[in-house]
């Protein structure tokens, strides 16, 4: 179970790094759907490279390819929203709002398929949401929330949690690294139609080499290996723990905040960032001692 939560954990410190590619990329007057073009065709190709060099096979069932189209179209919007969102709020805020997701895994799956809430994972629940309010709230006088930044990240928090909860449920066979392959490339399929015919229109390829650079990391960290280990975590501890794992990544990107765009560390963000570290505790401890 060790194994489990430490894969969780993993995605959810590369899956916070997103804030730090998008707003670089964002800053040389980039689209939210033309980066995220960028970041998913980078990890496509990168996830098709492993493949290849592990020698597994590219075939899929009828069943697998529908539920990986789903998961495909579930992440896109994942992604669309959380990114749109950081044009109506600061990025490490909407990063730290859509740790919704753990609690809407659990009511997810008790309402659907009858997973009883431990006493230990409601109470880490409990104890994430309570440093999340910190976080929230964590600068001088407070922040005041946009409504559609946050509407953006309720429904990006709610396809992240349908999408963990299916990954669960569909017990897929076939290896991570394929099954984030189909994911991240039906996604890029999404956002290049979104883009096309809803957004900025179809997306440049990049200019320069930051711009190469930010993309290759944008596709490299917070996708292809939060995605692998998110996998990996959701085979061997389910879908709620891994959830409740992800708290680092609100974490990851207040800590990218603090140290590379120069926001301020006050009292009510330490107290968050560890009350964040004790719920990723509980769970832990919870797993590892069956």
């Amino acid at each position: 179970m060790l194994k489990g939560i430490f894969f969780g954990c993993l995605a959810g410190i590369c899956y916070g790094t997103n804030p730090l590619g998008a707003l670089k990329l964002y800053d040389y007057g980039f689209t939210p759907e033309t980066v995220l073009c960028y970041r998913f065709a980078f990890a496509a190709i990168l996830l098709g490279v492993t493949l290849i060099a592990c020698r597994l096979p590219f075939k899929v069932n009828r069943r697998e390819f529908g539920v990986l189209l789903l998961l495909g179209f579930l992440f896109a919007v994942c992604a669309q929203t959380l990114y749109a969102s950081f044009n109506f709020m600061d990025a490490g805020l909407a990063s730290t709002l859509l740790f919704l997701y753990p609690l809407e895994v659990a009511v997810i799956m008790g309402l659907f398929f009858k997973e009883k809430l431990r006493a230990k994972t409601a109470i880490s629940i409990a104890v994430s949401l309570a440093g999340l309010a910190l976080l929230y709230r964590g600068g001088e006088g407070g922040v005041a929330l946009s409504t559609v930044g946050l509407l953006l990240v309720f429904v990006s928090s709610l396809s992240y949690a349908i999408y963990i909860v299916v990954v669960n449920r569909a017990r897929f066979l076939t290896s991570s690294v394929k099954i984030t392959f189909y994911v991240v490339t039906f996604c890029l399929f999404f956002m290049l139609l979104y883009a096309t015919f809803f957004g900025s229109g179809f997306p440049p390829l990049p200019a320069t080499p930051g711009q190469w650079g930010w993309g290759l990391m944008l596709g490299f960290v917070p996708t292809y290996l939060s995605l692998v280990f998110m996998a990996k975590a959701i085979k061997i501890v389910g879908s709620t723990p891994t959830a409740i794992t992800g708290a680092l990544e609100p974490l990851t990107a207040v800590c990218i905040g603090v140290f590379v765009f120069g926001e301020a560390m006050t009292l009510r963000l330490a107290l968050g960032i560890v009350l964040i570290l004790a719920s990723v505790l509980l769970i832990t401890v919870r797993r590892t001692s069956k």
